[in-house]
């Protein structure tokens, strides 16, 4: 459900007790955890129980499995998801006693008004970039507050109140939520048109981005590397030295803080680093693959943006060991080393696969993969099946509906037609894709779980599989 966005919208501390229906999801629970940290009353409810509810649950928010209209006695404002239908027992309720209800943006909007917000944008990479300029700029001797789409283990959690004057917000274009914030200043990762279920067309995708750049006051750090970034740059004022200051980042020779030398070394990535080519030293990361050297050059950007040093800010991306469900390390059974990933995009898969190859080095990658939306794979469905081609084994389970409802003529064999040169089978559901990779996967294997759906429950199970085979 899309609700409206508030004409006026009041800093959080005057929102009174605040009620999230949708707590589960990463985006609500950061807000709530945000809000709570500054010691508002909070509580939420989600339709299924989870290890994050129990977390939340234990930092003192009150938390409902289920929903219920009695969940909002003493609720003054209510904050939903997206992923709510609008006869939500909640939704309903709340609007027969006219409480205050928006949109999570509008929620969000409401926390980092009154900081200095530095929001990270872009189709791809916006929670990597935001937990890597976070954790750089806490090297760097600042104490920013927080808030990312993933649990970030370096952090221990996905958001988090400070004690100075920055904010570091990832900012999701999905449903444009990221046109009601005002920054103070922006990172852009790339713009590469997705989420044309909302939008439309890629003009509308990309026109949003420009809206954007318009919201923001001091400075923008840009992906030189990106064509769709580079059409958004020449469209803006930004272009002419009016408006924000600008900072281009990225390998492109053209860009103002430059990476070079670029080396992927297993699960490690290094390069040197230029600011208007006087060189600043060499940053290396603990994760592999060139799109995580942008997102680190990027946050590199924002962080000499605000003033701190080049050494500190690079010590702090060396600290970097990954987000939860971005190339998440999930152990290693039976001599098969298990990754998983939200990659759900043809550009996100090529990015992921990339990384994927350099630690398998020689030995065989095979690739689960899960389609989310019957729109998205309407779209990009042959592209994806062209991105999974660079793995060695490919197995492709039925499409994660979401919020759509299913199509005959749109189906994971829409992709699995378009991987060439490598094999492919069908996954089926996902309740039975485990036990199928377990008659794919050998010893020295790296198998990589890939979607924005539920296959993030597929790699831990084959894992307890592949370990109760050892303890035979």
């Amino acid at each position: 459900m899309r609700l409206p966005i508030p004409e006026a919208i009041v800093p959080a501390a005057e929102l009174g007790h605040v009620h999230f229906i949708g707590l589960g999801g990463a985006g609500l629970s950061a807000i709530a955890r945000l809000m709570a940290g500054q010691g508002i009353t909070v509580s939420g409810s989600d339709q299924n129980d989870s290890t994050l509810l129990h977390a939340l649950a234990a930092e003192g928010i009150s938390c409902f499995v289920g929903h219920e209209a009695t969940h909002l006695e003493g609720v003054d404002t209510v904050i939903a998801s997206t992923a709510v239908h609008a006869d939500n027992l909640e939704i309903a309720e709340a609007q027969r006693r006219r409480i205050r209800l928006w949109p999570r943006s509008a929620g969000l909007q409401s926390v980092l008004m009154e900081k200095r917000a530095i929001a990270v944008a872009g189709t791809h990479g916006k929670t990597t970039t935001t937990a890597m300029l976070t954790i750089a700029l806490r090297a760097a001797g600042a104490d920013p507050s927080f808030a990312i789409g993933a649990e970030v283990a370096d952090l221990g959690t996905n958001a988090g109140v400070g004690s100075g004057d920055l904010f570091v917000a990832e900012a999701d274009e999905s449903d444009g939520a990221f046109l009601v914030y005002t920054p103070a200043g922006a990172i852009v990762t790339n713009v590469d048109a997705d989420h044309l279920d909302n939008y439309g067309t890629v003009e509308a995708y990309e026109k949003a981005f420009a809206q954007f750049l318009g919201h923001v006051s001091e400075f923008l750090v840009l992906c030189a590397d990106d064509p769709g970034v580079k059409r958004l740059l020449a469209a803006s004022p930004a272009a002419s030295g009016s408006g924000p200051a600008v900072m281009t980042a990225g390998f492109d020779s053209g860009a103002r803080l430059r990476g070079t030398g670029l080396v992927i070394d297993g699960d490690h990535t290094a390069f040197n680093v230029a600011l208007d080519d006087e060189p600043l030293g060499r940053v290396t990361l603990q994760v592999p693959g060139q799109h995580y050297a942008l997102d680190a050059l990027l946050a590199l950007g924002a962080g000499l943006s605000v003033g701190y040093d080049f050494e500190p800010l690079a010590a702090g991306l060396a600290q970097f060991s990954g987000a939860k469900r971005r190339m998440e390390s999930l152990g290693v059974a039976g001599g098969i080393r298990v990754y998983d990933s939200y990659a759900h995009h043809p550009t996100e898969i090529r990015g992921d696969l990339a990384a994927a190859r350099a630690i398998a080095g020689g030995d065989r990658l095979v690739v689960a993969f899960q389609p989310h939306l019957v729109s998205r794979t309407r779209i990009f469905g042959v592209a994806m099946g062209c991105a999974l081609s660079a793995a060695d084994q490919v197995i492709v389970a039925d499409i994660y509906l979401a919020r759509e409802q299913p199509d005959e003529s749109v189906t994971s064999q829409l992709i699995l037609d378009a991987v060439q040169g490598t094999a492919a089978v069908a996954g089926g559901p996902i309740e039975g894709l485990a036990a199928k990779l377990l008659g794919i996967v050998r010893s020295g294997d790296v198998l990589l779980t890939l979607g924005a759906g539920d296959i993030s429950t597929v790699g831990p199970e084959v894992l307890n599989a592949l370990r109760a085979r050892e303890d035979r």
